[in-house]
């Protein structure tokens, strides 16, 4: 999708080693992978740039691809990427960019147009990541698992968000945790200024074992309802762990997590703390 980080991939994909092409008119690809196939030694890995721009030729892209699977001398994947409308809308604005199938100067009109004309391109992908919640690093990072440490992936991407409930619970949030029952640091003045993400209140809030117990039993489960998500096609995931202020308990909590899951992770995996600076 236009919008959804192409050209940050390239670079990244470049700085990997790939050589990279964006825009390539699609009635050329067929050449271009002959031409690497015939002998061109200083390429070992390429990265070809697709989106809407193509336009017309779109539709030789799904003929290509048929030929490559029955004759099967080219090795290749289809990297997808993706956000939803509103971050898409956001980040037009953001540029003052006009989308190119918004012919009526309306950005919301395009983004629809393109995504219905790149359902066939996004079932067929292999890989799909999401960046409606990804900063330039993350998306960066998750590329460099994928593609330079050969790590499996799976379409999902998985967000652990700390808040507070005084500050509203998130709207996008899909699995929600109260853990206010764990001992608060708020009221110790020596220690409220301090976060979730210090030695002193993890110490704290972990005090007498509950929390140690209570992160054992949500791994466990979060280990069991992921892999169901991943074959269900669901491709966000949004756990919100909250307190009172969205400080102390969440954000300890959400890091003691989001450590655990990254030791197994075979997804997109990322933590934000949306209240601790409040």
């Amino acid at each position: 999708m236009s919008g959804a980080g192409k050209t940050v991939a390239l670079k990244a994909l470049e700085d990997m080693g790939y050589y990279c092409v964006d825009n390539l008119p699609i009635l050329l690809i067929d050449k271009f992978a002959e031409l690497i196939l015939e002998g061109n030694e200083s390429i070992e890995r390429a990265a070809l740039g697709i989106d809407i721009r193509s336009g017309g030729e779109l539709p030789a892209l799904k003929e290509i691809f048929d030929n490559w699977d029955i004759r099967g001398r080219i090795s290749y994947e289809i990297l997808f990427l993706d956000a939803n409308d509103e971050t898409l809308l956001k980040r037009y604005k953001e540029t003052r960019r006009a989308h190119p199938l918004s012919r009526d100067g309306r950005i919301e009109t395009g983004i629809h147009a393109e995504r219905q004309e790149l359902i066939w391109l996004r079932e067929r992908a292999d890989i799909i990541i999401d960046s409606s919640r990804l900063l330039t690093r993350e998306l960066r990072s998750q590329l460099r698992e994928i593609f330079l440490k050969n790590r499996e992936y799976e379409n999902l991407q998985v967000t652990i968000l700390s808040f507070g409930f005084k500050y509203g619970i998130p709207e996008d949030a899909d699995l929600l945790f109260d853990v206010r029952f764990l001992p608060n640091p708020y009221y110790l003045p020596e220690l409220r200024e301090h976060t979730g993400k210090e030695a002193e209140i993890r110490s704290y809030v972990c005090q007498g074992g509950v929390a140690a117990e209570f992160l054992e039993h949500l791994h466990g489960m979060l280990r069991f309802l992921i892999p169901h998500y991943i074959a269900e096609g669901k491709n966000q995931l949004v756990i919100g762990i909250g307190c009172t202020g969205g400080r102390h308990r969440s954000v300890t909590v959400s890091e003691l997590l989001y450590e655990r899951l990254r030791q197994e992770a075979d997804y997109g995996l990322r933590i934000d703390h949306r209240d601790i600076e409040r």
